[in-house]
């Protein structure tokens, strides 16, 4: 039989009917609606708090408090040789914002890093923030140039010493 708009339906238990509670005895949720017997859950208007334990010492207050995250911690965006090789083509030169144009990289308020991943066989100028250096070799090898770009938190704490704060 060939599918039209006259039998379609609805696989068969894909509906369910809507659940009624308080409804009497014969709906077997009657009385006290599937809540049980007294307590502050069986109440309307009740709302737990996340993590309440009934009074007892909560888990996440149980356990040892271990380490720090540091706020300050400087993070990269990391590259690599490889995926150079696939978005630049010979003497192209590879500046964090073209490599974003490329997609090769998110733009982000990360500074760039070159890892030493992969093959180079190209020519290519490339700039970034750092460079292993495996990365450099491999870059200088292929007969290219790995230039550093003054990462941005030096860049903007640089003052000039007759102008600083004193």
């Amino acid at each position: 039989m060939a599918i039209g708009l006259n039998n379609l339906h609805k696989p068969e238990g894909s509906t369910h009917k809507k659940k009624r509670v308080g409804r009497g005895p014969g709906s077997g949720l009657g009385k006290t609606a599937g809540r049980g017997n007294k307590g502050q859950k069986s109440r309307s208007g009740y709302s737990g708090k996340t993590g309440f334990e009934g009074g007892q010492m909560p888990l996440q207050r149980r356990l040892p408090k271990r380490g720090f995250t540091n706020i300050f911690k400087k993070q990269w965006t990391e590259i690599t040789l490889t995926a150079l090789e696939n978005g630049f083509e010979a003497n192209e030169s590879a500046t964090p914002e073209v490599m974003h144009e490329r997609g090769v990289i998110a733009k982000g308020k990360r500074d760039v890093v070159v890892l030493g991943t992969g093959e180079l066989t190209k020519a290519i100028t490339v700039s970034a923030h750092r460079f292993t250096k495996s990365a450099r070799e491999k870059i200088e090898a292929a007969g290219g140039t790995a230039n550093v770009i003054t990462p941005r938190h030096k860049a903007d704490a640089l003052v000039p010493a007759d102008q600083s704060p004193q």
